[in-house]
């Protein structure tokens, strides 16, 4: 009866060397008939072998130049000390056959612990798996509803079929994106007053609904999101710009990227002037800064529709008032002088002004760079050299102090200062405004 190989503990191996040419069997027989009786009748190798408690005794021989090699493999399901007591028996064979041999014990592996082994390895894949696939059943169950909303909630919208946001008509404020993957991100985003043009051009039904609604248009920060937007400004109503950020779509944003876009938008006036775009259609002053009354200088013009002399012909007839002396002009006070490290900057300031151009100033106050207004954050984002401070003509916004922070610039030199959310701290802002106060900024 042989061992079932699986059931042994432990598993004997040994070298054995022989002066002369040997095989399997010459092994095994001399292993039997040299360790008979000398371990007692208790470790006798064939009662062991008969009862099961030691297995197949298993040899590797190689014959060269009248000479032999090899090694024993003997799986033991004996316990510690009678596998130790067996191992060195193994080691009182000198002969084999007719040859001088010798047989070294190299080791006694126990295979429980390659077998845990096994089993931990095992195990971790088992477990990552598991939660691999546990992970991916929440991800998937939570898309799918989300999605499932989503398109529940998205409709076609006017006779070109937009995908639109479902408060599209009740809705004040308006947000027009490109394509329908754009819509469905803002609607996971809980935004529903959001509509596709859905290529372009500018359907009919997006520009008949931009009327009378505050418009934001809000675009990728790629090439064809800048043609689709000036599409936008030269034949619908825009009050806001909104840009993903650069080499970003919309419908890859997350929410708190997507958010922070729209907080950021720039109104339609202060983005015409950054880019040098020329709107030709129907593009206007945000709502909130059109006037709301239609009370102007109109008014101030009107007659009399009475009976009575108009105002005009009563001053005629009492000739004109008498002149107040002349009084002497007020000389005006001296602004007072800019510091060292601004007067060079708003040099340059006073140069480039009504030019819409942005120069880049390096450490040593030498001009390292210049850009048009309108491709300036783009030029800030691709320095080569080192830049102190940005002076240019025109408005300071959001997405350029963003820029500048980013390269490490810490002034800004500009005509006119934005409506912005955040100023870093490592970021000084000076405009025209300053030069009353010039240690300030903002």
């Amino acid at each position: 009866m042989t061992n079932d190989p699986s059931a042994a503990k432990y598993e004997i191996r040994a070298r054995i060397t022989a002066d002369g040419v040997i095989d399997k069997p010459d092994v095994v027989g001399a292993v039997f008939g040299q360790t008979e009786g000398l371990l007692g009748d208790e470790l006798d190798l064939r009662d062991l072998q008969k009862s099961g408690r030691i297995g197949r005794i298993e040899v590797e021989i190689d014959s060269r130049k009248g000479k032999s090699e090899g090694e024993i493999v003997i799986p033991s399901s004996l316990d510690q000390v009678e596998t130790a007591i067996l191992a060195s028996g193994l080691e009182t064979v000198d002969r084999i056959g007719p040859c001088r041999a010798r047989i070294e014990v190299i080791g006694v592996n126990d295979i429980r612990i390659t077998k845990r082994q096994k089993v931990v390895e095992r195990a971790k894949e088992i477990l990552g798996r598991l939660q691999e696939e546990s992970k991916g059943v929440g991800v998937d169950l939570t898309e799918a509803v989300r999605k499932a909303v989503q398109v529940e909630e998205i409709t076609s919208y006017g006779t070109e079929h937009l995908p639109a946001g479902p408060n599209i008509d009740q809705a004040d404020a308006l947000i027009v994106v490109e394509g329908r993957s754009d819509v469905l991100n803002l609607l996971r985003c809980g935004i529903k007053n959001v509509i596709a043009v859905e290529g372009t051009s500018v359907p009919q039904t997006v520009k008949d609904l931009s009327r009378g609604k505050t418009v934001t248009a809000f675009t990728d920060g790629d090439r064809a999101g800048e043609l689709i937007l000036r599409e936008m400004l030269q034949t619908m109503d825009v009050d806001f710009v909104a840009r993903a950020p650069r080499g970003s779509e919309v419908e890859e944003l997350t929410q708190k990227a997507l958010l922070k876009c729209l907080r950021n938008k720039i109104p339609i006036n202060q983005y015409l002037e950054m880019s040098g775009f020329e709107s030709t259609g129907a593009s206007r002053e945000p709502r909130e800064e059109r006037g709301e009354g239609g009370g102007g200088g109109r008014g101030d013009r009107r007659e009399d529709r009475g009976g009575g002399p108009r105002r005009d012909d009563r001053e005629r007839e009492r000739g004109p008032p008498p002149r107040a002396p002349p009084s002497p002009p007020t000389p005006a006070a001296p602004a007072p002088p800019l510091s060292p490290e601004l007067q060079p900057l708003f040099d340059l300031l006073d140069g480039v002004e009504n030019t819409s151009k942005s120069l880049f100033v390096g450490p040593d106050d030498s001009v390292v760079g210049e850009a048009p207004v309108k491709d300036m954050i783009e030029a800030i984002l691709n320095l080569a050299s080192p830049a102190k401070a940005i002076v240019f003509d025109g408005i300071v916004s959001q997405r350029l102090i963003d820029a500048a922070q980013e390269k490490g610039i810490g002034l800004v030199i500009a005509t006119r200062l934005g409506p912005i959310g955040k100023i870093p701290e490592q970021v000084r802002i000076f405009t025209k405004a300053d030069l009353a106060a010039p240690a300030g900024g903002h």
